[in-house]
């Protein structure tokens, strides 16, 4: 397992954008699926956006879908989520993960960040 990196969290208003970043310094997730979760207190850890190796593939929560944007820079060994339109239920923390499976569930991720908070203000 190898301790990921978030950066970029913060606190914004509703309709505001606002850009993650995630990086494991000194490692490289070749061909792993990259992904970001998030949680608020009293709540379970839900699936934001994932991204394969390639990038070819791309799947997003609906509640994110068409506002949120994940990438990666294999070079650099980071994968980026840009959040637009922010609005106040997107609240939480923010985790960055990476697998080898192109999925949804936090379990199947065995690397993993600390998280940034991310606050919206309506």
């Amino acid at each position: 397992q190898v301790q990921m990196l978030e950066s970029g969290g913060g606190l914004v208003q509703a309709g505001d954008s606002l850009g993650l970043s995630c990086a494991a310094p000194g490692r490289t997730f070749s061909g792993y699926v990259m992904a970001w979760f998030r949680q608020t207190p009293g709540k379970e850890r839900e699936f934001v956006a994932a991204t394969t190796w390639t990038g070819d593939n791309v799947m997003y929560a609906d509640s994110v879908n068409g506002r949120f944007t994940i990438a990666r820079d294999n070079d650099k060994n980071t994968v980026y989520l840009q959040m637009n339109s922010l609005k106040p239920e997107d609240t939480a923390v923010y985790y960055c993960a990476a697998g080898s499976l192109y999925s949804k569930s936090w379990g199947d991720y065995n690397n993993r960040g600390q998280g940034t908070q991310v606050t919206v203000s309506s």
